[in-house]
């Protein structure tokens, strides 16, 4: 087993913060319901069938799920990771303050058609050409 370098977690490491918790909403729910609402709701259960199913008002079963984290049905950015020359060539291609992804959809456009523009002439030769299965003689 590997020695921690450094100093170890403290008794309270990975628990919410106390400004945090004091933020939140407050649920007339007890933890054991609150969990038990969670897991329904990952189940595939909506929140109106789980407080009927658990006999408690809508309004605290939609507290307890407000705070879960749920996966995104579909995702609208994505990490990267690239040499940091890329790196460079991507902010030396960024157009005053746009954002990087913005940057790289525009390269990425750009290669695209580029390299589309070059296959456009080869295609026409190609067309113009025998067909791949006569011969020149048919």
């Amino acid at each position: 087993m590997p020695t921690i370098k450094g100093k170890a977690p403290g008794a309270g490491a990975g628990e919410m913060s106390r400004r945090t918790q004091a933020l939140r909403p407050a649920i007339a729910l007890e933890p054991k319901q609150v969990e038990q609402a969670r897991r329904m709701r990952r189940g595939g259960l909506e929140p109106a069938q789980i407080a009927e199913q658990l006999a408690v008002p809508l309004e605290e079963v939609e507290k307890a799920l407000v705070q879960m984290r749920m996966p995104r049905p579909e995702t609208t950015r994505g990490t990267l990771n690239v040499t940091l020359a890329a790196h460079r060539l991507v902010m030396q291609e960024r157009r005053g303050d746009e954002p990087i992804w913005v940057t790289m959809d525009r390269m990425l456009n750009e290669l695209l058609r580029l390299r589309a523009d070059r296959e456009r002439p080869r295609r026409l030769q190609e067309d113009q050409g025998a067909l791949p299965l006569f011969g020149s003689d048919a």
